[in-house]
This record gives structure tokens, C-alpha cells and sequence, in this order.
């Protein structure tokens, strides 16, 4: 298959795209239901916020946040430590070819949308853009 030369560099494509949003779901419920055999994961509360692929689908990246964002670091060790059985059990749910690799990031999405808030309310800001 000729690759499309106008897609090149121009971000994921609907196959990544359908696929992170997959891992993602699957993800969530595996954390929701508590179906890992690991007490200390399971008594935590993790929002999946998103899952990126590589473009050959063999990677995934979730990015993750503990509820509270309390023991971020503590999360991410014990998600590392249980991705195999994760990898596993996002193999049964999911009909892919292969399951992608898990690695897990910290989701700074809403630290980021505090300081667009806060940059928006400053006075200089508010009085630049006509409020």
C-alpha cells in the first residue's frame, strides 16, 4: 500500500485514533472494575485521560492521573509494575493484531487548562482582549 504524501507529519491517523481511544476504554474499565490481581492498584481511583499509538500501532502511551493527583509517582510505579498483566487483559478485550506495549505518563492536561485560566484572568490579559 503507497503511503499518501500529503499525511506525512500531519498527526495520528483515524486508525491511531480509534485504537488509543480502544486501549483507553479498556483501560478504564480494568481500573474501575478493580481486575487486576494487585491490592495496592486496585484501592486507587485513576482517570485515563488518553492514549497515543505509534504509528505501527506497537506502542501505546497512556496518560494517567491518580483522583486527587495524590502519589503520582507511587501510581506510575505500580502501573509499570503491573503492565504485563494489563498488556494481557487489554488482549483479551481488544481484536488487535498485536497488543501494543503499554508505558505510562502522568496527564498534565489539567495543571495546563489552571494556567490558561490564570494567565487569562490576569488584568493586562483580560484588558488586551476587550473584557
Amino acid at each position: 500500500m503507497a503511503k499518501n504524501k500529503l499525511q506525512e507529519g500531519s498527526g495520528p491517523s483515524q486508525r491511531q485514533l480509534r485504537v488509543g481511544e480502544l486501549i483507553r476504554r479498556a483501560l478504564s474499565e480494568i481500573f474501575a472494575r478493580g481486575d487486576l490481581h494487585d491490592p495496592e492498584l486496585n484501592r486507587l481511583s485513576i482517570t485515563v485521560g488518553e492514549v497515543r499509538t505509534s504509528p505501527d500501532l506497537r506502542i501505546a502511551t497512556a496518560y494517567v492521573l491518580p483522583l486527587g493527583g495524590k502519589g503520582q509517582e507511587d501510581t506510575l510505579k505500580l502501573m509499570a509494575r503491573n503492565k504485563g498483566e494489563l498488556r494481557r487483559m487489554i488482549g483479551k478485550k481488544l481484536a488487535l493484531k498485536f497488543t501494543p506495549e503499554l508505558r505510562f505518563q502522568l496527564d498534565d492536561t489539567f495543571d495546563r487548562m489552571d494556567d490558561t485560566r490564570r494567565m487569562l484572568s490576569q488584568d493586562a490579559v483580560r484588558r488586551d482582549i476587550g473584557e
